[in-house]
């Protein structure tokens, strides 16, 4: 199948899936001797691991083989401009929560997601410590291990204000932000760290946290397939301001982000909005 050609989203999604599966399972095994390891010299200086490296070079591969001709942008590839001119890219994360999975934590993933014309249609993310893959389609709904999953609800809009829509609320989130949240909002839950944001997203679109925040600079390949799952579980995730994310940019980073059922989250966004303003 080339890039040009026509696509069987659904079928490629399973598809997807095994090549996830593959990569996480390579992973996990990995992490059962020592890991070398070192920090970036660009960029935020964040860690990168052997693991990091020999999963992009398997994903490269297999997604390769799958669409020919497609694009790529990969957080452990070197950006290639001509992928601007591609109607459709495979927006990668080989392991989306280095820190965690070097420190011995379990919420760490791989996250694939195929982009056209800027918005992704098709996303397999897979956390192998717990076994989890999240699949999705454009217009055919999310799943977790095969079951169909929805983001919670919040009282519907207008029917209460803030401290009422968000009493309970499970917000998980960079921990500064979310404290300045809590002292504003009594009766918030804030939740521990998940050092995936794209695992973070997801645990939205399955209803296991209610709202989840991010910070600015979220790259694409943080972002792109847990979009697609929060959007598919009927969930919401734009920036802060309420614009919808667009991939494949020359420059793949992002505003702070929300993300949650409608109603949370416009409540959420004008908050975060307003916390941010008095920052300045």
């Amino acid at each position: 199948m080339r890039a040009s050609d026509t696509i069987d989203h659904a079928a490629l999604v399973l598809q997807l899936a095994d090549v996830v599966r593959e990569a996480g399972a390579g992973a996990l095994q990995r992490t059962r001797r020592p890991i070398r390891s070192w920090f970036k010299t660009e960029g935020d200086g964040s860690p990168v691991s052997e693991i990091d490296l020999a999963v992009d070079r398997l994903l490269k591969e297999r997604l390769g083989a799958l669409l020919p001709g497609c694009g790529w942008l990969s957080e452990e590839t070197e950006d290639d401009p001509a992928r601007l001119a591609c109607e459709r890219l495979w927006v990668v994360d080989p392991i989306d929560g280095t820190r965690g999975l070097l420190a011995g934590k379990p919420d760490w993933t791989v996250s694939v997601a195929l982009v056209e014309r800027g918005r992704p249609v098709v996303a397999a993310l897979f956390a192998p410590v717990s076994d989890e893959m999240f699949l999705a389609v454009a217009g055919r709904g999310a799943t977790r291990n095969g079951t169909p999953i929805s983001v919670t609800r919040g009282p519907a809009s207008g029917a209460a204000d803030a401290p009422e829509m968000l009493a309970g609320a499970r917000v998980a989130g960079p921990q500064r932000l979310l404290e300045r949240l809590a002292a504003t909002v009594p009766g918030l839950l804030p939740q521990p760290k998940v050092h995936s944001l794209a695992l973070r997203l997801a645990r939205v679109a399955e209803g296991r946290i209610d709202v989840a925040l991010a910070s600015r600079h979220a790259h694409d390949w943080d972002l792109a397939a847990a979009d697609l799952l929060v959007h598919e579980a009927s969930g919401t995730l734009t920036t802060v301001s309420g614009e919808a994310i667009r991939y494949n940019r020359p420059v793949p980073t992002h505003e702070a982000l929300v993300a949650a059922d409608p109603a949370r989250h416009r409540v959420v966004s004008e908050i975060v909005a307003t916390l941010t303003r008095a920052a300045r």
